[in-house]
């Protein structure tokens, strides 16, 4: 089981930049992929970027160029560095870890973004 805990949102201007911050105590690499996802109000859960078990990264198009993702396995850590923010990008933020094993999914509790 993992628990995750982000941090690191806030309210930004347009073009300004946030790092996201994903403790995850449980994590260990071999064993979990890990990934942040956003929820715009009123739509749906999406994707933003995530890292596989054997460590490579991947980055949603809509994100692609200005957002980076990374994690510090020793310190079982996730980021998300976010740059050039747009108003678009306003959502609540979720760490995810997924079990590589078994396929379940664990969320934290997500944290605020606001651009304007």
């Amino acid at each position: 089981h993992v628990q995750l805990v982000e941090s690191g949102g806030g309210s930004v201007q347009i073009g300004g930049s946030l790092r996201l911050s994903c403790a995850a105590p449980g994590y260990t690499a071999s064993a979990y992929c890990l990934a942040w996802f956003r929820q715009r109000l009123g739509q749906a859960r999406e994707g933003v970027a995530g890292i596989g078990t054997d460590g490579v990264s991947r980055v949603a198009d809509s994100v692609k160029g200005r957002f980076t993702i990374s994690r510090d396995a020793a310190k079982r850590r996730l980021y998300l560095q976010m740059n050039s923010l747009q108003p678009e990008d306003t959502a609540v933020y979720y760490c995810a870890a997924c079990a590589a094993a078994s396929g379940l999914r664990y969320w934290g509790q997500g944290t605020q973004v606001t651009v304007s």
